[in-house]
């Protein structure tokens, strides 16, 4: 499977923020995952082994726990992938922080009565 197949999947993509702080167990995962997708543990399991077999998600025995971990490999190659297209929306996003910024200081004048009446040129 590709990596984009992998995180296609709005379950999977979850299970792997569930996973981002730190380790998981598969009992917590399933309760979060069925509780807000309604689907069955069997499918949570499924889904684990997709992001296991693919390499996103590593898993180790703890007793009868198992307790899950994201795998950074794969997602450093998707990272890699879209290197070459970040340039399409950096600019918009410097645009839209230098939008944000300019606003900011527009009501923080408007709100400051020591400023009305004098060029903030």
């Amino acid at each position: 499977m590709h990596a984009f197949d992998i995180l296609g999947d709005p379950v999977r993509r979850r299970i792997l923020e569930l996973l981002a702080p730190g380790e998981r167990s598969a009992g917590d995962l399933a309760a979060v995952v069925q509780a807000e997708f309604g689907i069955t543990q069997p499918a949570v399991s499924q889904h684990l082994k997709v992001l296991r077999d693919n390499g996103f998600a590593t898993v180790r025995a703890e007793g009868t726990r198992r307790l899950y971990a994201v795998d950074a490999e794969p997602l450093r190659q998707v990272d890699e992938w879209l290197d070459p297209y970040r340039r399409f929306w950096t600019q918009r996003l410097d645009a839209l922080a230098t939008e944000l910024a300019r606003g900011k200081r527009e009501r923080q004048s408007a709100a400051d009565p020591t400023t009305k009446g004098t060029d903030q040129s």
